[in-house]
């Protein structure tokens, strides 16, 4: 375990500025009040923190870290290894593999272009990439929202999650392709019926950046938030494969019993792009997350769109908005920001309203959806605070009421019941 302190981030005065087609549309999106804990939340339970990574580790992660920040500066914990092959132990400040989160960054810079009057939230993709879809009642917030009805092409793609893996880890997927490979399968829903989480939507969100801008999606990642927010340990490196500097390595688990683990941290991860192909630490994303909820990244009215949420579960603890989750814990206190699973890393990234308190955890292991659960207990611990007693490794309350990440299937005996 080590222990850190860092000065906490001075956070800007808001953007002011009308836009237009930045209101959620009428009450399809709005959403209950999200509840919120009289003077904020509770300090950390440092020690439930790190008996919710020693139980990822249990759960079959060769290691995993948690990073939180707040009012008292910055504290890391770690359990294992980010190296079965050297045993090096785990490095709090090791780049990773994001997956999902990366489509907050992808929301980020759509609602930048909204902001700027270059994309409609409320207009059809197709007004923007003529022929693209099916149909033209699938407007750009559908995308962001994942109510747009598009099949998630990852189903077919990973149904076998070893193989699967390996017949993409080096291939190089155009946009257009991947889309196409949606298209084949059934959609979910009509345009805006229901929500139904599918990588499909943020492949289109990065042809609409690059068609809005004329610019790959790397560089307005770059421009619009890795510049600005000085994230030295963020990238999006597709196609090259490498995760360069000091970094942990994944381990996927395949769908047999018993089968060894793969390392699966060199890939391009090209069937992902804007969907899941960033790489960072820790500490920038504590930063990326405290930023955007705190009013660096967008106008307020513009973050306000972007917190319009919907509940995903049936017991309305779990929303989306637009390229953003929020999670209500079992003390009363919301949480925002994404959750990430691409092979071999499980990420969560999260922070409260004010993004005064965040956390960043990692765990590097996937196809493992009892960890995945056990990592999402680290939410619970950090925003809730101490808990009353239980018995020595007994999860605390809260920890089974994460489900298994949505980002990619789970296979066989790995998944989460």
């Amino acid at each position: 375990m080590s222990l850190t302190m860092d000065r906490r981030l001075a956070v800007s005065a808001a953007l002011i500025a009308v836009v237009s087609g930045l209101a959620p549309a009428a009450t399809a999106y709005a959403a209950p009040s999200a509840p919120t804990t009289r003077g904020g939340p509770a300090a950390p339970d440092l020690e439930g923190v790190t008996l919710a990574l020693r139980n990822t580790t249990a759960a079959g992660a060769p290691g995993a870290m948690v990073r939180l920040t707040g009012p008292a500066g910055a504290a890391t914990r770690t359990v294992g290894v980010q190296d079965r092959a050297t045993g090096a132990a785990m490095d709090p400040n090791s780049r990773f593999r994001i997956g999902s989160v990366t489509k907050t960054f992808s929301g980020v810079v759509l609602l930048q272009l909204a902001d700027e009057g270059r994309i409609g939230l409320d207009r059809p993709v197709n007004h923007y990439l003529p022929g693209l879809l099916p149909d033209d009642r699938i407007t750009v917030r559908h995308l962001l929202t994942h109510r747009s009805g598009l099949a998630d092409y990852t189903n077919a793609m990973f149904d076998r999650t070893v193989p699967g893996f390996e017949a993409v880890r080096n291939k190089v997927f155009g946009y257009h392709e991947l889309v196409n490979l949606s298209l084949r399968e059934p959609r979910t829903s009509e345009p805006g019926a229901a929500y139904a989480y599918s990588n499909t939507n943020f492949v289109v969100v990065g042809m609409l950046i690059e068609k809005a801008t004329g610019h790959p999606v790397a560089e307005e990642y770059e421009r619009r938030i890795i510049k600005p927010l000085k994230l030295k340990n963020t990238s999006y490196v597709h196609p090259r494969t490498e995760i360069k500097g000091p970094h942990a390595h994944g381990y996927l688990y395949p769908d047999e019993a018993g089968a060894p683990p793969v390392d699966s941290t060199e890939q391009t991860v090209s069937w992902a792009q804007s969907a899941g192909a960033m790489i960072s630490n820790a500490a920038d994303l504590n930063t990326f997350v405290s930023a955007l909820l705190g009013g660096r990244l967008l106008p307020a009215r513009t973050l306000d769109a972007m917190l319009a949420m919907t509940p995903t579960d049936a017991t309305h603890t779990r929303f989306y908005g637009l390229g953003l989750r929020r999670y209500d814990l079992s003390c009363g206190t919301s949480v925002y920001g994404h959750t990430g699973t691409v092979q071999g890393f499980y990420t969560y990234a999260f922070a409260t309203r004010d993004g005064g308190r965040t956390l960043a955890a990692m765990a590097n292991t996937s196809n493992r959806g009892q960890a995945n659960t056990a990592l999402g207990g680290t939410l619970e611990a950090a925003f809730c605070g101490k808990q009353p007693a239980t018995a020595k490794g007994t999860p605390r309350r809260g920890f089974a009421a994460l489900p298994a990440d949505e980002d990619l299937p789970e296979r066989g005996q790995a998944r989460a019941r």
